[in-house]
């Protein structure tokens, strides 16, 4: 099954100096047909064939890894040890979404067998989580593997039983042509049927993919002006659809005075190790600290700025992000002091930075994320003043408290202020990390995203399913998981949770 665009037209120029073309809009109506086709019949795929399915994949991303970080490493600047590491993420990912549809909870299933209730009978009703149909996914700058052609969401939607077509990342179009060759010789050997994967290229694709009627929903991981106007897109559609954006984040950490007391040194580069990460370009950067006024939270600022005055210059992911970061950089120290800069950077790097504010100037654009290794300091007095800079942030993915070694923080009101601003919670940790888990939760109030949903973790997939009753229905019209005999997932039957192993 080929996944990339039969004919060339107006040709984009990755980094590798090669022309990856635009898709037409002829070539998406195509692609989308083939895809909506495809997600009828994945639909009706058992649970363990696409669990094979999904570890094929990570299986053929981990074949002849120095091929894809070569082209990766031309496109993105991104470092090979980064790259290898993001292919192994990768991977691990689409098996354990293998091993979560196996296991079969995401599923919801419910029985509540026909009885006689306090408000007459009731008639048998089952209920489980289906497949919407087909997904758009759009990749993101900053992981051309684990969010991109076979990242978080496409693993997601695909483990959910859907098909799904992807809009590459300019940043790495090369790299996304051939994931997507892998990925498309995988699905053609385990017969899954033509358009169950999707490749499309170009900027105005993007938008007419989501206003494609043969999409059911879009998962976005990008900036908040782009994920924004391709929202407004999805809503005004005839028939709107969920688009669930990951969007911008700043994640505030709040250091408290015990934590300068007694860990100003180990916080301090922790803190700048977390900044500098990738060269800043993670969506769970810490983009601003708060930080007691005194002696050891002097101390503390000092080892922040003594590690970005030793960092180099980063290469940006694209030149225009490295323009958007400059302007951002300079207008932010018009309003503050300058702290700490790293070395000099060029027109397609970014220069590592880290400014200080006092919390009664913590205003305006301060308070607003900035793509790349630049962080801004705010210096508190007290409790309240904390608390007048937290009520002025927007929704972020992350907050991060650190804290002494026995301090309480539970009735803390900056930390109930804090948490309701955000979807992970950190304590003593640093956020730059973002864990495969069932636990985990990526996300969290506007901006950071528009959902109450992960993008990653196991239950990333509850956005590409919806829930569906069968009221009186006979066994032959039923999914197997809803049988009668059906002893494999765990199942609420009658108001009561049971387990396949009391089953």
């Amino acid at each position: 099954m080929d996944v990339t665009p039969p004919t060339p037209t107006e040709p984009l120029i990755g980094r590798t100096g090669q022309e990856v073309p635009d898709t037409t809009r002829d070539q998406l109506d195509e692609i989308l047909h083939h895809a909506a086709e495809a997600g009828e019949q994945l639909r009706s795929w058992s649970r363990p064939r696409r669990a094979v399915l999904l570890t094929a994949l990570a299986e053929a991303l981990e074949t002849d890894p120095d091929e894809l970080i070569e082209v990766a490493q031309q496109e993105t600047r991104l470092e090979t040890p980064r790259l290898r590491n993001e292919i192994t993420r990768t991977a691990f990912q689409l098996r354990e979404f293998a091993a979560a549809i196996l296991e079969g909870s995401y599923l919801e299933a419910t029985i509540d067998h026909a009885a006689e209730t306090a408000m007459g009978p009731r008639p048998d009703l089952r209920r489980m989580l289906v497949p919407l149909g087909v997904v758009a996914v759009y990749s993101a700058s900053n992981f051309p593997f684990a969010f991109s052609v076979l990242g978080g969401d496409t693993a997601s939607a695909l483990a959910a039983g859907n098909a799904v077509v992807v809009k590459a990342h300019p940043g790495h179009p090369r790299t996304s042509q051939i994931v997507a060759a892998r990925a498309a010789q995988v699905l053609d050997g385990l017969g899954a049927p033509p358009g169950s994967l999707g490749l499309v290229h170009g900027f105005d694709t993007g938008t007419d993919l989501v206003r494609h009627p043969l999409v059911d929903a879009a998962a976005f991981t990008g900036s908040v002006r782009g994920g924004q106007a391709l929202a407004r897109q999805a809503a005004m559609r005839e028939d709107p659809i969920p688009f669930y954006g990951e969007l911008g984040s700043l994640n505030p950490v709040l250091v408290t005075s015990h934590a300068v007391e007694e860990h100003a040194a180990k916080f301090g580069q922790g803190l700048a190790k977390s900044v500098l990460q990738s060269g800043g370009q993670l969506c769970t950067k810490p983009g601003l600290v708060l930080v007691p006024r005194g002696p050891g939270g002097d101390e503390l600022i000092e080892h922040i700025a003594d590690a970005i005055k030793r960092a180099d210059a980063f290469p940006a992911l694209t030149e225009s992000m490295a323009g958007g970061y400059a302007e951002g950089a300079a207008a932010r120290s018009e309003h503050s002091t300058v702290i700490g800069v790293g070395g000099t950077a060029s027109p397609q790097q970014y220069q590592p930075r880290i400014v200080s504010v006092v919390a009664e100037d913590a205003v305006g654009e301060i308070l607003s994320e900035c793509f790349g290794p630049l962080a801004v300091v705010v210096r508190y007095s007290d409790e309240e003043e904390a608390l007048s800079v937290i009520r002025r942030l927007e929704g972020s993915l992350t907050a991060t408290f650190l804290t002494g070694e026995s301090e309480d923080i539970s009735t803390s009101r900056t930390y109930a202020a804090l948490s309701k601003q955000v979807g992970r919670v950190l304590l003593n940790d640093y956020p730059t990390g973002v864990a495969v888990s069932w636990a985990q939760h990526h996300g969290g109030p506007s901006p950071a995203t528009n959902s109450v949903h992960t993008s990653v973790g196991m239950t990333a997939m509850r956005r590409f399913l919806r829930p569906m009753t069968w009221q009186n229905a006979p066994q032959n019209l039923l999914p197997q998981e809803l049988w009668d005999t059906n002893t494999k997932i765990p199942t609420r039957i009658d108001g009561q949770i049971t387990m396949p192993l009391n089953r």
